[in-house]
């Protein structure tokens, strides 16, 4: 079972997302935090194993006690579920190492996805006993992890990047359908899935009508 603390100073936000995880199995809340000071006590009395952290909170940054966690070698992993769209807070997650950064509202399919991965990962790591270059690089190749090592070329933004990739979905989509989820044109929103693409995140297919040209979808790899 993995224990979860929940920090977010919305209540009302907090309990929709105290709701998300009790619909998945292997995964328990142990509190919800309102503030900075709740989360440090509840992270020294409970011990979870993974805090979805809220970045802006009544007394300080989430950053902040990501960096005392960091400092402190917790052994604790942290998902950011914030409403910051700031180019620089996806860099600084990326530096501290979050498991992931989800956009708020968060949809319950996204962090479902994410906690399934994580739950996953972690089993995987804590039965190996040695480790060869696959299963590093099947453990630390989630889509973060891989535009950090990357690096992104000129045109494609880092915040935009997730969001195109957290509106894809196993069923498909084309760009003109990832464009209205994200708020973008049709033509930037497939300038970030042939980026994608390439970056062996997504793959593309033909799908066939009964008039007109072919359409390009779009699934996540």
């Amino acid at each position: 079972m993995i224990k979860i603390l929940i920090v977010e100073d919305d209540p009302a936000i907090a309990e929709i997302h105290r709701r998300f995880v009790q619909r998945l199995a292997g995964f328990e809340v142990l509190g919800v935090a309102l503030t900075l000071f709740d989360a440090r006590e509840q992270i020294d009395i409970l011990k979870p194993d993974l805090v979805l952290l809220d970045v802006w909170l009544p007394d300080g940054e989430g950053f902040c006690l990501l960096r005392e966690l960091r400092q402190a070698g917790a052994s604790l992993d942290v998902i950011l579920l914030t409403a910051a769209r700031e180019a620089s807070a996806l860099q600084e997650a990326m530096r501290l190492g979050v498991v992931d950064f989800i956009l708020k509202p968060v949809v319950f399919e996204r962090l479902r996805d994410t906690l399934e991965k994580y739950r996953q990962s972690s089993a995987a790591l804590a039965a190996l006993a040695d480790i060869d270059q696959q299963a590093v690089d099947a453990l630390l190749g989630s889509p973060l992890q891989q535009v950090a090592a990357g690096g992104l070329p000129k045109g494609i933004d880092g915040l935009t990047l997730q969001r195109v990739l957290a509106a894809l979905t196993n069923e498909g989509a084309s760009a003109e359908e990832i464009g209205s989820r994200v708020g973008v044109s049709r033509t930037t929103a497939r300038r970030y899935l042939e980026f994608l693409v390439g970056q062996q995140l997504a793959s593309p297919e033909l799908e066939y009508g009964t008039v007109g040209r072919p359409e390009r979808r779009y699934r996540q790899h």
